[in-house]
Order: C-alpha cells, then structure tokens, then sequence
C-alpha cells in the first residue's frame, strides 16, 4: 500500500507545469472566446439596430400615409333638391343616378359657399363620390343635412406637406388657420383601390388580390409538396431515378425567381389567355415556386420521425399505408408547416414573377373571384414607389405597413396550426 507520500509524489510528477508559455496560450484562448462572444453580441445588437431603424422608418413615414388631406363642407340635400329613396339609393345604378341627378354640382356649390372658389378649386374631382357612398350606405341622409370631410387636391396636400408651389402653400396654410384644411385618419385607404391621386388610392384591391393569389398557392402547392415528400421517402425505390429527382427538386428551390414567372408566361397563359394577371394563374405560378421548399422540409420532418414509431406499428399489425398517414404523418406535419410557412411567406414578398404574368395592371376595382383581373400588395407597393407625385411615398409606407401585418397574421395562424398538430414521442 501506497503511503501518502508517495501518493502525493506522484500527483506532482503528473500535473503539468504551468509554464509562462502554458499560461500565454491560456489567456489567448481566453481572450478568443470572450472576442467571439462580444462579436456575437455584437452582430445580434446590430441586426436589431438595423431592424428597429428599419421599423421605426416606416412607421413614422407610414402613419402620414394613413392620412389624408380635408376639408369640411356641410351639404343640406332637401335644401339643394337632391332627389332619391331607399330603393334608388341601394339599387346597382345608384352612384350614375346620383351623378346624373347633379350631385358633383351640390358638392361644388357648397364648397364654394363654405370655403371660397379658390380653395374648392383645390377640392378633389371624386369628392363627390364619398358624398354618393355615404347616401348609398345611409339614404336616409337625404332628408337631412351632414358635413363631410372630403379629400383635397393632391395639389393642395403637398403644399399642406410644406412641398410644391408657393403659391399651394401659402393657401394650404391660409386654410389650416382658418380651420378649413386638415389632415385626418384616412379609414377609406384600407377600403379603395388604385387610383391616380395619392388622395384617392385605396389598399383594398391589392390585398384582396394577395388573399385570393394565397388561397390558389395553399391549395396547389401544401397538399402536392407533402404527398411527395411522403412519396419519395417512404415508397420511392433507391435508384438512379430518383436521385435526379432528388437533385432537380433541390435545384429548383434555389431557382430565381423570375424564372418561375417566365414559365408562368410560357405555360399558363398559353393555356389561358384571357386569363392575364389573375389571381388563378398568380397562385399556379407561385406554387411552382413555392413546392419545391415544402418537398425539402416535408423529407426533413419525416426522416426526423423515429424508426421505432415505424416499427411499433408494423408489430401491432399495422399496414404500410397506416403506418405512414396514421403515424409517421401526423409527427412530421408540424416540420411540414415549417417549410410551408416559409415557403408561403416569400411567395407573399414576390414580385418579379407576378410582373411576368402582367399582375402589375392599373385595377381600379377590387377582383370579383379568382379569375378577374387583380394586382398583388408588393406589386401595388412597386407601382406607387415610382410614382412621381410626393404623395405616393407615405401611401407606399403605409402599403408596407399592411403587407407586414398580413404577413404576420398568416405566419401566426400558420404556427398555431403547427403547435395544435405538434405531438411528442
């Protein structure tokens, strides 16, 4: 037996010798760690710097874009002899009786009357259409009198920006002292469509085009890109075959995007000609885009699947086909979800194969189905930023703000899908 003195001996032969060299590659080593982790630091309190500036821009620019540009005029209709009734009023043909029964003149007279002729100059063409759309909604404004805030000139609102003609500016602010010009939240914006003043355009179509262009994405591309993933995993032989599949498939999630909009053109529209820039052909040629992401996500979540789910299920008596949609599916779903909500998310920021299929059309009604005529928000958002008119900046801004929040709400409802189905083993 060994006493503790040899014992003791012996520990000191074997611990090294912290040498001036030795303890020079230490505090090296520890100086590296401790820079890597303050770049690291450093990279995340960047990349929320950027974001946050980002945010915060878009913010300030898009608030005034939720804003227009008015001035109160109140109309007395038994008084100007504006004629209509329930019925007419809520009739298909209304806005053109309206017209024809002089209410662009009413709206003109008061305007005059109430702010002078040189701020009505400045009123816009379609006031009177807010004032028609009030009575269609509300007929029984007829036998009564209401002031409504109808929309400047786009002229006169970039002078009220401090922009433009002296001469608009000095009668922009004129008007605000005099309490006649103001700029109030403009809830229209979210119920329009395209037009071409600033003060008109609305966000309306082009999100409905988006919501319908989703829906054909979604329905084509999930169910296509998981029956292949389950196909090519679970039941596709090892061959030559399948691995160029395998390979294609990988190399068209990495094809540009414009591609996929030139094969739109080249298939689709050839196949459907009187269907150019509908949300029908929009959606087919996202899916294209987009199956490939949910084909690769799809094989990932299923390979993650333990074999022995597989295995318990084969010796309860289970057959293949059991297995795979009554076990293995609903494990790799919430993986599935993932690429899908991945996927479906750059379909929604896509612009350039929408511009392909001719989605970049002036659409001044919002899209009655699937196969009418529409535009998309980030080709909506395109359009307005090449606009000359001052205007159309905060309305792009605020074009962004809505397209983030749509976007956010589908991801959202998207992952709680995917926490609902997720199950553990």
């Amino acid at each position: 037996m060994n006493s503790p003195a040899t014992t003791a001996a012996g520990s000191a032969a074997i611990a090294p010798t912290r040498t001036p060299a030795f303890e020079a590659r230490l505090a090296k080593r520890y100086r590296a760690e401790r820079n890597f982790r303050l770049m690291g630091l450093g990279a995340v309190i960047f990349s929320v710097a950027v974001l946050v500036f980002l945010l915060g821009n878009m913010l300030v620019n898009g608030i005034a874009g939720f804003q227009r540009a008015e001035m109160p005029v109140t109309i007395n209709f038994v008084e100007a002899g504006v004629e209509g009734d329930a019925v007419s009023l809520t009739a298909p043909t209304a806005l053109q009786t309206l017209e024809m029964g002089g209410l662009p003149d009413v709206v003109e007279f008061y305007a005059e009357a109430q702010l002078g002729e040189d701020a009505a100059r400045e009123l816009s063409p379609d006031a009177w259409r807010d004032v028609a759309a009030a009575l269609m909604a509300d007929p029984a404004l007829i036998a009564g009198t209401r002031t409504f805030q109808l929309a400047a000139s786009s002229n006169l609102a970039t002078g009220l920006a401090g922009e433009g003609s002296p001469e608009m500016q000095a009668l922009a602010n004129r008007l605000v002292s005099e309490g006649k010009l103001a700029k109030n939240w403009d809830w229209g914006f979210l119920a329009r469509s395209d037009a071409t003043s600033p003060q008109a355009v609305g966000i309306w179509g082009a999100l409905k085009g988006s919501i319908l262009t989703m829906l054909v994405t979604l329905v084509l591309a999930f169910p296509v890109g998981v029956l292949s993933a389950l196909y090519l995993e679970e039941y596709a032989p090892k061959n030559r075959w399948t691995d160029i599949i395998e390979v294609s498939i990988n190399n068209l999630a990495a094809v540009p995007s414009i591609i996929f909009g030139l094969l739109g053109l080249a298939v689709f529209l050839a196949i459907f000609p009187n269907m150019r820039s509908a949300p029908l052909i929009g959606g087919m040629t996202l899916a294209l885009m987009t199956m490939p992401v949910i084909v690769i996500s799809g094989r990932n979540a299923i390979k993650a699947v333990p074999p022995s789910i597989r295995d318990g299920a084969l010796a309860v008596g289970a057959s293949p086909v059991q297995v795979v949609f009554h076990h293995v599916l609903p494990l790799a779903l919430p993986g599935m979800l993932t690429g899908t909500i991945i996927g479906m998310a750059r379909a929604l920021g896509e612009t350039a194969p929408l511009l392909m299929i001719g989605m970049r059309a002036f659409v001044a009604t919002p899209p009655d189905g699937f196969t009418s005529p529409a535009t998309v928000l980030p080709v909506q958002i395109f359009l307005w930023s090449d606009e000359i008119n001052r205007g159309f900046v905060e309305r792009t801004s605020a074009a962004i703000i809505v397209l983030l929040a749509f976007l956010l709400l589908m991801n959202g409802l998207a992952i709680y899908l995917r926490n609902k189905f997720e199950k553990s083993w």
